[in-house]
């Protein structure tokens, strides 16, 4: 038989889901100081929380290098060519 879940368990699970709500905004600092706060906080405590804020930022470095590399000129150009076009059929 499954045992009720003490106060303890289900608020730190209430912490765990609200900082994980709020990890793509805490990983893009979009937050609030306050709010910040408590997900650093949360983070410095919870081994589960903490390991996923890291997954999300090796993520993000990994796109935001991906983003700095430029398209090859010939696929630029053709793109500009094709906006082009369509441009001037519907302008």
């Amino acid at each position: 038989m499954s045992e009720t879940p003490t106060v303890a368990e289900t608020a730190a699970r209430k912490d765990c889901a609200e900082a994980r709500a709020a990890l793509e905004e805490y990983l893009h600092n979009e937050l609030c100081a306050e709010d910040a706060a408590d997900v650093r906080a949360h983070l410095d405590e919870c081994e589960e929380c903490s390991a996923e804020h890291h997954v999300g930022e090796m993520l993000t470095a990994a796109l935001q290098g991906a983003c700095k590399d430029r398209a090859p000129e010939e696929l630029r150009a053709k793109l500009l060519a094709s906006l082009r076009a369509a441009q001037a059929q519907h302008g």
